[in-house]
């Protein structure tokens, strides 16, 4: 079923308890994700993290709380430094984890082929090079709505063990 932006379809369950944890330092990039979000899936939560630690302590707060986790999880590679997105990326996707099941699409600014291939070595779901103005960001929350809200099935909101 494909719908109009801002408007959920009834029947598909991924915008049921939906939130997407967006991994984002820059206030400014923030500031642009957030208000696309809010343009373009408005049904869905998105919550920030700004470090490791943070995000580590949140995706473990929802365990813990018996809260949804998020549906997908958007990286910034570098957080200042690519080696803090790394660090996430692994420690997520690790094979004892129990959120190795989320989706993780790393955003950067970077185009270089090194961060790309490494990106995809320790597990993301896919890598985005960041858009540079409002009305890219809208196209991008617009694809990013239709492809992982509308076609394709996420993974359960519940931890899986």
């Amino acid at each position: 079923m494909i719908a109009k932006a801002n408007s959920q379809p009834v029947s598909n369950p991924n915008f049921k308890h939906a939130s997407l944890l967006v991994v984002e330092d820059n206030d400014d990039h923030w500031h642009l994700i957030q208000l696309a979000i809010e343009r373009s899936l408005s049904e869905v939560k998105a919550v920030r993290t700004t470090n490791v630690e943070e995000t580590l302590n949140y995706l473990h707060t929802c365990s813990l709380q018996a809260r949804d986790l998020p549906k997908l999880i958007l990286l910034d590679l570098y957080l200042p430094d690519r080696q803090d997105g790394w660090n996430i990326l692994k420690q997520i996707k690790h094979s004892s984890s129990p959120y190795k099941q989320l989706p993780v699409v790393i955003l950067s600014y970077s185009s270089n082929r090194d961060d790309i291939t490494e990106s995809y070595f320790y597990g993301s779901t896919s890598y985005i090079t960041k858009p540079s103005d409002m009305g890219e960001w809208e196209k991008y929350i617009q694809t990013l709505r239709l492809y992982w809200w509308e076609t394709v099935t996420l993974p359960n909101d519940r931890l899986a063990f």
